[in-house]
């Protein structure tokens, strides 16, 4: 599926009234979002992304394909005239959110305690509060305060 495809109204959404499901058609699989995080870390050029993530050359094609096809990263010459670079787009950029999200997720539920990993920091080198939603007034808004309306 590709963008134009979608902006036509020519795809065949997984579950067309929800925005989570076509969020996952967009961004397709696991790899598209290592690969936006690596993008969101400074990755630019193929071998950026392939040394970071150990994806095998024609899967890293087709999804850097995909991610640029959908909108979600633009792909042009490097100055040095040399290779494709890779830049992430507007709607690209909107994925920090979902990424912070997975990554805290991840801090919380898969690692035990003594397991050392990665941390996401500030510009003063602390690491981000953890993210959670609020509501129309401010309040933290829960499963339990939140509904989805058809």
């Amino acid at each position: 599926m590709t963008r134009a495809e979608a902006d036509a109204g020519e795809t065949v959404w997984t579950d067309p009234g929800c925005p989570v499901a076509r969020t996952l058609d967009l961004i397709g699989d696991r790899w598209s979002l290592l690969i936006i995080r690596d993008a969101m870390d400074g990755a630019r050029a193929f071998t950026d992304f392939q040394h970071r993530t150990g994806i095998a050359r024609n899967i890293l094609t087709d999804r850097l394909r995909r991610l640029v096809e959908r909108g979600l990263l633009d792909k042009h010459t490097a100055t040095s005239g040399r290779r494709q670079v890779y830049a992430l787009t507007p709607a690209g950029r909107d994925l920090f959110a979902v990424i912070v999200s997975l990554r805290q997720w991840g801090e919380r539920h898969a690692y035990t305690s003594a397991e050392a990993h990665s941390l996401l920091v500030d510009e003063h080198g602390q690491p981000l509060p953890e993210l959670r939603p609020t509501d129309s007034r401010g309040n933290p808004a829960t499963l339990d305060t939140t509904s989805v309306e058809k």
